[in-house]
């Protein structure tokens, strides 16, 4: 690719400003980087956000405009960096990257340094890749922090979300039994789907404690929080004595504390090591990535309103 080069991305010129249809340049490689021609581009909850200044003001980074958003999405390998070994031209891959000062995923092409690249497993297709990194290392490191061990049980707040229904399927590979709290019947009906054990509705929780109760008499070993308020609260109160539970960054409220049992914070932060462990994970068995509803790039400031409604796993953009 020339410096010339122009793709075609959906941006914003000024931080809170609106998105927009934009042609910008194709961004240049280094030589640890991998050049992506986007297929599928997730759309984050926390899009909005970025894109009123929040990652620049939290990392203290100098934007360029036009904007790109775009944490992460998948496609094809379209160019290598020359100290790339481990992708080559036309692999399939989806990748990682917050607040790339290159440009985000919300663009025909994208550069990624390449340890926060992955190839596709073959179980899943490229739209479900696109719509699965962030999300799903976020789930996976959530229940690294919990030590998750085989034969525990789990409960997951948020169960039908875009982190919760990829951890919902990640526990059971690791050999836990989950409880999985979830929103509205098509939210139940898909962690049924995915093999939880017990589902319930968040917004009905009066029967949250009986239930917990019949599932573990002794108590819940351990839970994944991906929300706050007062159902964090009634779901830490079902946890054993000694029990474990952690919480991403961005979860607001954050979690109560509780007597006797560990609550911890963290970050979803991709190796290629948990990158590998995550892909082993996903090709055990069949894997669903839910996406509730896909855009064209043209129309990213209506997936940006989508995000405030009802729906189900994942949204995506198809920036090709």
């Amino acid at each position: 690719m020339t410096a010339q080069a122009t793709m075609h991305a959906a941006a914003v010129d000024k931080f809170g400003g609106a998105i927009t249809p934009h042609t910008v340049p194709i961004p240049q490689l280094s030589p640890d980087e991998i050049l992506i021609k986007v297929q599928s581009a997730d759309v984050g909850v926390w899009d909005p956000f970025e894109l009123h200044g929040g990652f620049a003001k939290m990392f203290g980074t100098t934007p360029c405009f036009p904007y790109v958003p775009g944490s992460d999405g998948a496609g094809t390998v379209s160019a290598v960096g020359s100290n790339v070994r481990n992708f080559k031209l036309g692999d399939r891959v989806y990748a990682l990257s917050l607040a790339n000062p290159k440009g985000g995923f919300y663009a025909q092409y994208v550069a990624v340094n390449a340890k926060n690249a992955a190839l596709i497993p073959s179980n899943i297709t490229m739209e479900q890749a696109g719509a699965l990194p962030v999300d799903a290392v976020t789930a996976l490191c959530g229940l690294e922090e919990i030590h998750l061990k085989p034969g525990e049980s789990i409960l997951i707040l948020g169960a039908s979300g875009g982190i919760g229904h990829l951890a919902v399927q990640l526990a059971k590979r690791m050999g836990a039994k989950v409880f999985a709290v979830a929103s509205g019947d098509d939210g139940i009906a898909l962690c049924k789907k995915l093999g939880a054990d017990v589902v319930i509705d968040g917004h009905k929780a009066g029967s949250l404690s009986d239930l917990a109760k019949k599932f573990a008499p002794g108590g819940i070993d351990t839970a994944l929080l991906t929300t706050g308020g007062p159902i964090a609260d009634q779901c830490l109160q079902t946890l054993r004595k000694g029990a474990r539970a952690a919480y991403p960054h961005g979860v607001d409220p954050i979690p109560q504390k509780h007597p006797d049992i560990t609550i911890i914070s963290y970050d979803g932060r991709p190796t290629p090591e948990r990158l590998t462990k995550l892909n082993r994970l996903i090709e055990m068995a069949p894997f669903h990535v839910h996406i509730a509803y896909t855009f064209p790039l043209s129309q990213a400031a209506e997936a940006h309103s989508t995000l405030d409604q009802h729906y189900l796993g994942k949204l995506t953009i198809h920036p090709s």
